[in-house]
């Protein structure tokens, strides 16, 4: 086993040994964030379902009220009207066939993709590889629609993805380590709605099993599942 460092050992030294509150753990995550780059702070949810099954899976996009911190840097694959509706809403690439050649050859310089329904047979053909990126166009995820323009601004303005993956665990962006306390427990208390809501009707059992939030490089700290009140203790 790697050995720890010291830096890691003091950080996990000011952890607390039970689960506390968002706005709690939000501060201590915001205190070992000691590193030199502006942190991203993640929460994960451990969940009673099977994603193995069909019916229990968990996918979707949320928007967090103080935003991610994140420049999302939006590609848009549309023609006429639509491009240059798009170009009008800050869209940073926006075609058809020149976008599809640059991806064909590497060049991902996007980090989200957007597609009008009548170009999804062109972009289809770049499934297999957009898909393993995460950059996939998706009528589920709002990233295919005729409304470019509110797809761009949610995109750039804080929308983040969520997806359970094969162990049931959800890991969801929740801002910077640069972000107030009160900030990240009001986006925190966002996501948590939002993952209680798109509970799959087939789980059974405990469907929040564990919470923790962390940052890039700093350890777990655990939030208590049954303290529901993140957006009132964030403005306390």
């Amino acid at each position: 086993m790697a050995k720890k460092s010291k830096a890691y050992r003091e950080a996990i030294a000011k952890v607390p040994s039970e689960a506390v509150s968002p706005l709690e753990a939000m501060k201590v995550v915001k205190e070992v964030a000691t590193k030199k780059f502006d942190e991203t702070v993640e929460v994960h949810f451990r969940l009673g379902i099977d994603t193995r099954q069909a019916d229990q899976q968990l996918r979707g996009t949320v928007s967090l009220p103080n935003g991610s911190g994140k420049t999302v840097r939006v590609a848009v694959f549309a023609e006429g009207a639509m491009a240059e509706a798009a170009k009008e809403a800050g869209a940073d690439i926006v075609g058809t066939e020149e976008l599809t050649q640059q991806i064909q050859a590497g060049e991902f310089n996007f980090d989200a993709a957007v597609a009008t329904p009548d170009q999804m047979g062109k972009v289809g053909r770049l499934g297999k590889i957009l898909g393993p990126r995460g950059l996939m166009p998706n009528p589920k995820l709002g990233t295919v629609t005729t409304d470019v323009a509110k797809a761009i601004k949610e995109l750039k303005g804080g929308r983040v993805e969520y997806r359970a993956d094969r162990y049931g665990i959800a890991h969801v962006v929740l801002g910077k380590a640069s972000f107030t306390a009160e900030q990240l427990a009001e986006n925190y208390g966002t996501v948590y709605d939002e993952v209680l809501r798109m509970k799959p009707a087939a789980a059974k059992g405990k469907y929040v099993k564990s919470i923790s939030v962390s940052s890039t490089m700093g350890p777990g700290v655990a939030v208590d599942s049954s303290v529901t009140r993140a957006y009132t203790e964030a403005a306390e």
